[in-house]
């Protein structure tokens, strides 16, 4: 039997990589060749169209039919001239990942030749089947209507020869199908009550929007070593594996030397990203080995969840033309990190101010302080809510595991802040708000210059932490599409700043002085709100019991926040600011649940493949060889020599027999479950059957492989190990 394990190996240095050719150009002067960007738009369009455009982008008004056509027009004429040859709308259905359906600019004519023709209709609306994408029982399978419409705020762009149009996706009946849809509508209900809010401090400001930066962690494998592993190829993880000798411990991959093959791969997608005026700036090692992470300077939120899903693409193809898979899976190998999609979430305005800075005067100070203890109390209200909107069969296995943050929800501020707020919460006087919110930090390095501090440490084990002028969202899944929680996080805070304004209001009926009334309202919030603040390790045992007194939940898996979606109060945030109806929520909820128990079962089943059809052979052919040499021994040695030296084989084979006999207990087990689970009709039922039945008997499962990995003898065992998968060459 040929081991493929070694023939992979073999693979690795015998497979041809793909020379990539880097443009002769420096990164700034290809920057967004490939988008329909601004420059372009007035390259391109008249000035009336591109008045239009702008004010549909910045105003949200509708552009007419007039325009449209002539913006089609514009964007077939730039987009043939980069080599395009095909037209698609672009949307993220409630898959997790993107849809496209290609349509060429080819149209017949007369005499038998052919146009290039793409009109504004073609531009503006698109439709695809609704009832083949997850829609949670809003379309039957015979009515397949469903809608895509142009979002003239994120702009469009080329990938191969194609021109590509971000789109929103609905039903024939409105409701929304996609993750792009309710972010619009909650990044303009925080709009609308973000401005009111900074229109009480300054009546200049015209709109506000939610900006994002997000830092993407994922995995290296060599291609060959990835097809050689079933379960890497079918569930984007290690079903089973013992750990290597030698991982993370010695903390020597994290921010270390990239390797020389590696750094080749990042060239190539940040290379296209740039292109696609993706910001990408960062690149370095994570603390795994084999991982790495990339992150973009911050952009206005929707256009940075466009991105994302697009840098995920691009370093797919690009991770091929290397020899490479890559993995975002948030735990493809147990006891080693796993890997997170950092949310760095702020607030901007129009006149180009973070809402979640500290400013350089009182009145300043007092409007950061507001916003700072309305997404405190936002998010102590709503906890529930943020947990379930990065929950995920993936993510399960990595929140709580000692290298993220738990299922926990609290938010870290750091010392000088939790002062502050405490300082208020003591004191009627409101010039505590004038305190110094920065200060040097002075290291006795005569020639070092001074450290300014930022207004908080950082802490790496919160999942929501206040980071000097935004909020880090740690505990987002490295998969997830970042419109999740970005949904949740928006509408949340502008539920809270509508309520914010009334209530200051209220008080200035009382008090006309607006600066005491803000204060006495933001006292309110920072003590009702108190529960949700925590500074220390979150890691600890300690943080899950204070938790419990504080009464924040600690939902450890999937289906257990998902009703959450459906609770009444959900249901009345989400109609309230017109994001997402209770039809719509349903749908997700239920999309969700089936989407979690799918996964589940499909690991289950890969599992049982493996261990019954790799596994259990080779570890029954080991034995037998181990048999037959214990008899060969007894046949040459003496009684009391045989005695001695087959002590240790007959240990090893009846160890072998043991862990054999359980994982085919275990498998039939599992099977016996998938097949009473399956009979369940509700969905939630399932999903909980699936997670605290069949799962655990996978995890038993994998324990007994692991045993026997050990085992057996390493020419023998059929799979590539951790210790190869792990480290590149």
């Amino acid at each position: 039997m040929e081991n493929l394990r070694f023939r992979a190996l073999a693979d690795t240095f015998n497979r041809r990589r793909v020379d990539y050719k880097m443009p002769d150009k420096k990164p700034s002067e290809y920057f967004g060749e490939m988008t329909f960007n601004h420059s372009v738009m007035r390259e391109y369009l008249t000035d009336e169209s591109y008045r239009k455009v702008m004010s549909a982008i910045e105003k949200g008004t509708r552009i007419d039919r007039e325009a449209a056509d002539q913006v089609a027009a514009s964007m077939k004429a730039w987009s043939i001239s980069k080599g395009a040859t095909h037209y698609t709308h672009w949307f993220h259905p409630l898959t997790g990942s993107t849809a496209e359906k290609h349509d060429s600019f080819v149209n017949p004519d007369k005499g038998g030749k052919a146009i290039e023709n793409f009109r504004g209709n073609e531009l503006i609306q698109q439709e695809p089947d609704a009832s083949s994408f997850p829609h949670g029982g809003i379309r039957n399978t015979f009515e397949a209507r469903g809608y895509t419409a142009w979002d003239p705020t994120s702009p469009a762009f080329i990938l191969g020869n194609t021109l590509c149009i971000p789109t929103i996706f609905v039903s024939y009946t409105g409701e929304a199908l996609d993750y792009k849809t309710p972010l619009l509508k909650a990044s303009y209900a925080l709009d609308q009550a973000a401005k009111e809010v900074c229109r009480m401090f300054n009546g200049e400001v015209n709109r506000v929007y939610a900006t994002l930066g997000w830092e993407q962690e994922y995995f290296l494998v060599d291609r060959s070593l990835f097809i050689a592993r079933p379960d890497l190829v079918l569930t984007g993880r290690t079903l089973f594996g013992h750990a290597s000798a030698k991982d993370q411990q010695l903390s020597d991959h994290y921010f270390g030397t990239i390797p020389d093959r590696v750094k080749e791969f990042m060239k190539e997608f940040e290379t296209e990203a740039h292109k696609l005026g993706i910001p990408v700036k960062t690149r370095h090692n994570e603390v795994a080995p084999n991982q790495f992470e990339c992150a973009p300077v911050y952009e206005e939120v929707n256009i940075a969840v466009d991105h994302n899903q697009l840098i995920m693409y691009l370093m797919e193809i690009a991770a091929r033309n290397h020899n490479f898979e890559v993995l975002f899976h948030e735990k493809p190998f147990a006891n080693i990190n796993g890997s997170g999609k950092h949310n760095n979430w702020s607030l901007a305005t129009d006149k180009g101010h973070n809402l979640f800075a500290p400013g350089k005067t009182p009145k300043e100070n007092l409007r950061f302080v507001t916003f700072l203890v309305n997404v405190l109390k936002a998010v102590s209200e709503y906890e529930d809510l943020i947990r379930a909107s990065i929950s995920s069969a993936g993510n399960d296995h990595r929140l709580g595991g000692h290298e993220a943050p738990p299922a926990i929800i609290s938010v870290f501020i750091g010392t000088q802040l939790t002062q502050l707020l405490d300082n208020i919460e003591r004191s009627s006087d409101k010039s505590v708000l004038n305190d110094e919110l920065k200060a040097g930090l002075n290291i006795s390095v005569p020639n070092i210059p001074e450290i300014l501090l930022d207004n908080t440490d950082r802490n790496r084990t919160s999942p929501f932490a206040f980071t000097g002028n935004k909020f880090e969202f740690r505990a987002v899944g490295s998969s997830a599409n970042c419109a999740k929680p970005m949904i949740s996080l928006n509408t949340i805070l502008a539920k809270q700043l509508s309520l914010f304004k009334k209530e200051v209001e209220a008080a200035l009926l009382v008090d006309s002085d607006f600066e005491n009334a803000v204060y006495q309202v933001i006292k309110k919030y920072i003590i009702a709100s108190k529960r949700i603040r925590f500074e220390g390790n979150n890691y600890s045992e300690e943080w899950v019991v204070e938790a419990e007194k504080r009464g924040l939940s600690n939902i450890k898996t999937t289906p257990g926040t998902l009703n959450t979606l459906t609770d009444k109060r959900i249901v009345a945030l989400f109609e309230e600011t017109k994001v997402l109806t209770e039809r719509e929520l349903a749908a997700r909820r239920l999309i969700r649940l089936e989407k979690y128990t799918k996964k589940v079962q499909i690991e289950s089943r890969v599992l049982g493949d493996m261990a019954t059809n790799h596994i259990i052979p080779i570890a029954i052919r080991y034995q037998n060889t181990l048999i037959e040499n214990v008899k060969g021994l007894k046949e040459i040695l003496d009684l009391q020599t045989y005695g001695k030296v087959s002590k240790n084989e007959l240990d090893i084979i009846t160890n072998i027999s043991h862990h054999i006999s359980e994982i085919k207990r275990g498998v039939d087990k599992m099977i016996e479950q998938r097949k009473v689970a399956n009979r369940i009709e509700d969905e939630y039922e399932q999903a909980v059957a699936y997670d605290q039945q069949v799962r655990i008997t996978g995890e038993q499962i994998r324990r007994h492989i692991d045993k026997l990995e050990l085992l057996v003898d390493d020419e023998l065992w059929p799979l590539p190990k951790y210790r190869e998968l792990l480290f590149i060459r």
